[in-house]
């Protein structure tokens, strides 16, 4: 199979075909198209270029390990929550490696663990925001992170008043009864 011929296919194709036959090459492929994406992740996250590489890899044998047992709909969100996952991982296995004697070392810790919850939390919103309906998605994307006025979203999408401020209210509901749940599973 050549490489070239297979910059056509889309992701989702690409799963679906690893599936019928398990041909690891599909999964190769669609792995080598996010290769620079998940090594950019673990270096913002890392700071550290061998141990950025050294994570890619990580997550790639994770993946593969995921693939076989879950289903995926969307794979590059998916590759991006599996990288932000290990190297959040790795920073707090790291962090609890270090000795706690040090008071400041201790107040460290504390706020490497505030950091790790709010991205843990931004995680799970931006997972949210991914199941909303596209209406809903458009309007509490544009509201409260582009900041837009109402009238600037009903310029922006066509969609009336009435609708933009449904579409957040709804929109912000299930982003609420989204946290809840995942925060009890």
């Amino acid at each position: 199979m050549n490489n070239t011929s297979l910059h056509h296919i889309s992701d989702q194709e690409l799963l679906k075909r690893y599936h019928a036959d398990q041909n690891k090459e599909w999964l190769g492929e669609l792995l080598q198209r996010y290769t620079l994406l998940l090594f950019g992740v673990s270096m913002k996250y890392l700071k550290n270029e061998e141990e950025a590489k050294d994570a890619v890899q990580q997550i790639f044998l994770k993946a593969l390990n995921e693939l076989e047992k879950y289903p995926v709909s969307y794979p590059k969100s998916w590759l991006y929550k599996i990288a932000c996952n290990h190297c959040l991982m790795k920073l707090r296995n790291q962090r609890i490696n270090v000795s706690l004697n040090d008071e400041y070392i201790a107040e460290e810790a504390t706020a490497t663990d505030t950091y790790l919850q709010k991205e843990i939390t931004y995680q799970m919103l931006e997972a949210g925001i991914a199941e909303l309906n596209y209406e809903q998605k458009t309007c509490v994307t544009l509201f409260y992170l582009q900041k837009k006025s109402y009238q600037e979203i009903t310029e922006t999408t066509g969609f009336s008043l009435l609708q933009v401020k449904s579409n957040i209210q709804n929109g912000k509901r299930n982003l609420k009864i989204f946290m809840e749940k995942k925060q009890t599973s």
